[in-house]
C-alpha cells in the first residue's frame, strides 16, 4: 500500500486471520469433519482461507475428534508421514514457529513432529486458551484448536471479540442457526456446511475486510479491482428556464420550483447517464 500510494495506485490485499469455525450440533458430524479435515490439513495447513479453530458444544467435542481422526485415516492412512497425498511445513523458520503451537493446550490427535523434514503431524488441540499463541497468530500449519462454548450467542460472541477474519464457517442443519452467524458476524467471506470451497466460485468476489484485507479479487472482481469506472453525465443547453433555479440569490419560490423542476426531471429525457 506504501509504494501503491506513491502513483495513486488501487490495490487488493488478503492478510488472512484467525477463521472460526462454529460446529453445530444439529449437523452431520462425519460430512462435517470430512470437510473441515481436507481444508485444515491440504497442503499441510499452509492455507489463509482454512478453519483456524473449532467451536463446537461439549457434548460433542469427543464425538467431533473421533470423526476427524477417521476422517485424517481415510486421507492419510494410520501414519500420514508415510502418505504421499500429505505435504511438508514450506521453511524450516515455518515449521519451528508451528511447531511451538503444540505446545498449547493438550493434544489428542497427531503432534508427531520430524525436523529433518519439516514434518507436522494433522494435529487437532483441547484446552485451549484464549491468551495462547496459537489464537493470536494465523497458524499456517496443520493444527487444529477445539474449543467448546455453551450455545450459539456465547460463539457468536467468541468471534465477534476478534479481528473479523477472511472467513467464517458453519456447519449445522439449521438455517436459523446459519442466518443467526451469517447476519451477526462480519467477516471477509461466508460458507455454509463446507470450507474453503467459497473461493472456487468465480461469481463470488474473495477477499478480506478490516485485519483480514482490503479490496476483492476473483472473476471479474479481480477486472474490476483494478479498473476505473468513469461517471460519464451528457447534457445539453436547452431547458435553462429551469436550472438558472439552482444560481443564487436564493428564495423560497426558487426552492419550490426547483423541487417542481426535479419531479419533472425524473421522467423526462434531458440528459442520458452512460
Amino acid at each position: 500500500m506504501q509504494a501503491a500510494a506513491k502513483h495513486m495506485t488501487p490495490v487488493s490485499l488478503v492478510l488472512g486471520g484467525k477463521n472460526p469455525c462454529y460446529v453445530d450440533k444439529s449437523c452431520d458430524l462425519s460430512v462435517a469433519a470430512h470437510r473441515i479435515a481436507w481444508a485444515r490439513f491440504i497442503n499441510a495447513g499452509q492455507n489463509s482461507l482454512a478453519p483456524e479453530y473449532v467451536l463446537c458444544h461439549l457434548d460433542i467435542r469427543d464425538s467431533l475428534i473421533h470423526e476427524l481422526e477417521m476422517s485424517i485415516h481415510e486421507f492419510y492412512g494410520k501414519n500420514p508421514q508415510d502418505s504421499q497425498h500429505y505435504g511438508r511445513m514450506a521453511s524450516l523458520d515455518q515449521y519451528r514457529r508451528v511447531k511451538n503451537f503444540l505446545s498449547c493446550g493438550q493434544v489428542v490427535l497427531g503432534g508427531q513432529t520430524v525436523e529433518r523434514e519439516r514434518y507436522i503431524a494433522p494435529t487437532v488441540l483441547i484446552d485451549v486458551k484464549e491468551s495462547d499463541p496459537i489464537m493470536k497468530q494465523e497458524i499456517l500449519g496443520p493444527v487444529l484448536p477445539i474449543l467448546t462454548v455453551e450455545s450459539l450467542e456465547e460463539a457468536i460472541q467468541f468471534i465477534n471479540k476478534r479481528d473479523r477474519p477472511l472467513a467464517v464457517y458453519v456447519y449445522s442443519n439449521s438455517p436459523q442457526v446459519i442466518s443467526e452467524v451469517m447476519h451477526n458476524t462480519s467477516s471477509g467471506s461466508f460458507c455454509s456446511n463446507d470450507s474453503m470451497v467459497q473461493s472456487l466460485y468465480t461469481r463470488l468476489p474473495c477477499g478480506g475486510i478490516g485485519n483480514s484485507g482490503v479490496g476483492q479479487y476473483g472473476g471479474k472482481f479481480s477486472f474490476d479491482a483494478f479498473s476505473h469506472s468513469r461517471a460519464c453525465l451528457l447534457r445539453n443547453t436547452a431547458i435553462e428556464c429551469v436550472t438558472y433555479l439552482r444560481y443564487p440569490p436564493y428564495a423560497e419560490k426558487q426552492l419550490r420550483l426547483m423541487q417542481w423542476a426535479t419531479s419533472i426531471s425524473r421522467t423526462s429525457n434531458w440528459c442520458r447517464i452512460l
